[in-house]
């Protein structure tokens, strides 16, 4: 890949699209993380006003002191670079105190790592409507289009994404490239939404080189069958495809019920 031309490319595409649509400014959720670091980066620069949110939610103090290395790191560089911090964990425990139970805590538990994620977009909609920011999604290829990793409506929630044609690898190669902090460059990928250390691997089952293995195979149509494969692989080929399938309606355009014309006469 030759990353600084991809760098040059998509600044360039965000500059442009934001001024196409009359708008003045991004702003960008910074959880700490390599993708949320690399966006907040590619957005600032720009030139335009960069607006980055920390959203705590019973946040690991770890994440959260990440996010404040890099922003700080980034208006070091970037006059145009602003920071807000929304405590957000009251408004979470409100929500879930008024919210009724669930008999199977597995299922709640999803349910509300899910709604942390929509309050966070609720939020940076609030601020883009403030300021006529556009919000910059941080989502990768194999997260958005490969296991759908996102929360709909949450993370998923954005008006573009910039680095969602970047497998996770290439988003390093890019973070590399435009010196992103360290602490961010070797902590382990987490969404952040369950309030403990558990990682991406962790919940997916598979690692990020894995998946986009699989991921090249399925978009190439090789046959599996005709392969060696070794256990693992067959294993993460599986953990693929079944997320692939489980979250397909996220990664399509919602489906409209088309009415009949006769129907409407």
């Amino acid at each position: 890949m030759k990353t600084q031309a991809v760098i040059d490319h998509i600044t360039a595409w965000l500059k442009d699209y934001c001024e196409r649509n009359h708008q003045k400014g991004f702003v960008v959720g910074v959880s700490g993380g390599i993708d949320s670091a690399v966006t907040s980066t590619l957005c600032a620069r720009t030139g335009l006003p960069t607006l980055c949110l920390e959203m705590p939610i019973h946040q690991a103090a770890s994440q959260v002191s990440r996010a404040l290395e890099h922003v700080s790191w980034l208006q070091a560089r970037h006059p145009k670079v602003g920071l807000e911090r929304v405590e957000l964990t009251p408004v979470f425990d409100q929500l879930v105190t008024t919210l009724p139970k669930h008999d199977r805590q597995e299922v709640m538990d999803l349910a509300l790592a899910n709604a942390r994620a929509r309050l966070r977009m609720t939020t940076l909609y609030y601020f883009a409507g403030l300021h006529g920011y556009l919000v910059a999604g941080t989502g990768n290829k194999v997260e958005d289009f490969g296991v759908g990793f996102f929360t709909k409506y949450g993370d998923g929630g954005v008006d573009l994404s910039p680095i969602a044609d970047l497998t996770k690898t290439e988003v390093y190669a890019v973070a590399r490239e435009l010196g992103i902090v360290e602490s961010i460059m070797v902590a382990k990928p987490t969404d952040g939404l369950w309030g403990d250390d558990r990682s991406d691997e962790d919940q997916i089952g598979a690692s990020y080189p894995e998946l986009e293995w699989a991921m090249d195979l399925r978009d190439r149509g090789l046959d599996p069958e005709a392969m060696s494969l070794t256990e693992r692989q067959r294993v993460v080929l599986a953990i693929f495809d079944k997320r692939k399938a489980a979250n397909r309606h996220k990664m399509e355009p919602i489906p409209v019920c088309e009415i009949p014309a006769g129907l409407k006469g």
